[in-house]
């Protein structure tokens, strides 16, 4: 049985006029900013005047560990949005913006796929409303201040080889993670060597999706740390005077994307932090007026719940002042047999042993998220392959974790396919069950923290940090800076830093590379293992089959 491509389907889409969409949450035409007929800013004069609202039910999905076999996050959060719609209740949906770099690299788009979509696939997964644009060009005009700020004097006496702040760019481009710039003489500035981030690294990304209001954003914008002098003391963005330039050049991406799914039901798609080098979810701004609009809000957080949701829980939900209902866990027979020991070209076979084996995974993600106060559902994502007795088994270990298991059919059949889980998850949002707590206080110190989530999330028996790295973090601490939470930038693929070692391990170390103080997002970045901030290509990379066909239609994108 063929199927149809994600492209195909969501082509096929019956779209709405985003006005349309936006009445069922009550927003009035006159306050949507339309890009063309189908995407929408929703305007900061309606969201300043529904803040006086009561929340709606926030309902986190996550996922267990990536594996080659695909578990299908986005698909699930945008599939049981539609779920609660088709049920009756009043939902939306709360998702990223797609970056060019796994787009065109290995990874794809991430607007879902199959019939549970966010529309349109191809310009959310391209320029969309031009957020990232926006991003990368606050960003490096910061850049670009700094070192003129040193050509013409160096009035703040910044050291330069202490020069923190790196340049920014949404692609792959592992050419451009070290470099030296201002070479070819007096005329071009002093040679330093620096380097390009992902734009979806970039603190000004943390920050816009983190900020509440454009007066936040420019605060936060100022409280960035760019350099240090020769002394050691800060230099601030707000020293370099970009803070204002840089809010300007933001000011249309603070306000949140409205689009649709495919069923027409509404979603946010707004901003877009790797999960993996940063916070990983999409914005405050988005999230928050979601819930003053919609009874239920549907938002994911990257990759698995050992980063995406840990993040979601010790830094959104701190930051925000919001605390999720229920958290949904997706995992997928495929995944589970894979955990379990069997190559990805075996995977169509049933093999329910390997499924058994493959549990832990599934088992140390519900143990984690419950850690938070918060109930657990899992969402089994269907493939075709799946036999009864392999599904069965996943919904027997579950069970046996005290939660349940329910299979879910929307990548196939839409929200008809995923009405049990939508049905059980606002049954269980409405109970209030939900204790939610973060899992450190503020007051623990910066390395304490770290430590806290590598042994109570990944498992390790010790963080491994020489004296350079505990010495800086007891600096930040000094200046102030120890109350914030820490965002670990580490592999997606396993528990521990070794992208190999699937499964549910134990009696291992977290080595920890490099730390980075992002004070203006608020949040200590602590880089452990192999992790890059700037991605490279596969070596066939999606670009290179991405094309217009004879229609001038867009194939190959995923």
């Amino acid at each position: 049985m063929s199927y149809k491509s994600d492209i195909e389907i969501a082509r096929e889409a019956n779209k709405k006029p985003i006005q349309e969409i936006g009445a069922k949450l009550g927003i009035p035409s006159e306050h949507l900013l339309p890009y063309g007929h189908d995407k929408a800013k929703v305007g900061q004069d309606f969201i300043n005047s529904v803040q006086d609202r009561k929340d709606g039910k926030l309902i986190l999905v996550t996922a267990i560990n990536p594996t080659p076999a695909g578990e299908g996050k986005t698909t699930t959060t945008v599939g049981l949005g539609d779920g609660l719609n088709a049920i009756g209740k009043k939902a939306a949906i709360c998702i990223r913006e797609a970056s060019l770099g796994p787009c065109f690299g290995m990874k794809g788009g991430a607007a879902g796929g199959g019939y549970a979509q966010v529309v349109p696939m191809e310009e959310m997964n391209l320029h969309f409303t031009g957020d990232f644009h926006a991003i990368t060009s606050a960003h490096n005009l910061l850049s670009a201040m700094i070192d003129n700020h040193i050509y013409w004097g160096n009035k703040l006496e910044i050291d330069e080889r202490r020069v923190v702040w790196r340049r920014v760019m949404d692609m792959n481009d592992r050419a451009l993670r070290d470099m030296v710039t201002s070479l070819g003489g007096v005329s071009n500035g002093f040679p330093r060597q620096t380097g390009f981030d992902i734009t979806v690294a970039s603190e000004v990304m943390a920050i816009l999706c983190l900020a509440t209001d454009l007066k936040d954003l420019q605060k936060r914008l100022g409280d960035i740390i760019v350099a240090y002098r020769r002394d050691r003391t800060p230099i601030y963005c707000r020293d370099i005077k970009a803070d204002g330039a840089m809010t300007v050049l933001l000011k249309d991406a603070m306000q949140p994307n409205l689009v649709q799914t495919l069923e027409n039901n509404p979603a946010f798609v707004h901003g877009g932090p790797f999960a993996n080098i940063a916070h990983g979810c999409n914005s405050v701004m988005a999230t928050t007026t979601a819930l003053k609009l919609a009874d239920y809000v549907v938002t994911e957080a990257g990759f698995g719940a050992d980063l995406g949701a840990e993040k979601f829980m010790n830094i959104k939900c701190r930051k925000a002042g919001i605390s999720p209902s229920v958290v949904v866990v997706v995992a997928t027979v495929r995944a589970m047999k894979m955990n379990g020991g069997v190559a990805k070209a075996d995977l169509g076979a049933e093999n329910v042993d390997a499924v058994k084996k493959g549990c832990p995974n599934l088992g140390r993600h519900i143990e984690n998220v419950k850690s938070f106060g918060v109930p657990v559902v899992v969402a089994i994502n269907h493939f075709v392959s799946d036999t009864d007795a392999e599904v069965q088994a996943v919904k027997d270990y579950v069970a046996s974790m005290g939660s349940e298991a329910v299979l879910c059919k929307h990548w196939a059949e839409g929200s008809k396919g995923i009405e049990a889980l939508a049905h059980r998850v606002a049954e269980i949002a409405d109970a209030g069950m939900a204790n939610f707590a973060p899992l450190y206080g503020d007051e623990l110190s910066l390395f304490e923290k770290i430590e806290t989530i590598a042994k109570r999330i990944y498992r390790a028996d010790e963080v491994l940090a020489d004296a350079k790295i505990r010495t800086q973090l007891k600096e930040w601490e000094a200046a102030g800076y120890g109350h914030l939470p820490v965002c670990m930038a580490k592999t997606q693929y396993s528990f521990t830093t070794d992208p190999n070692r699937r499964g549910a391990p134990t009696g291992h170390s977290v080595p920890v590379r490099e730390v980075r103080l992002s004070a203006g997002a608020g949040f200590v970045v602590v880089i452990c293992g192999e992790i890059m901030t700037m991605p490279g290509l596969p070596s066939v990379p999606a670009s290179e089959t991405i094309m217009l066909n004879e229609l001038g239609q867009i194939e190959g994108l995923f």
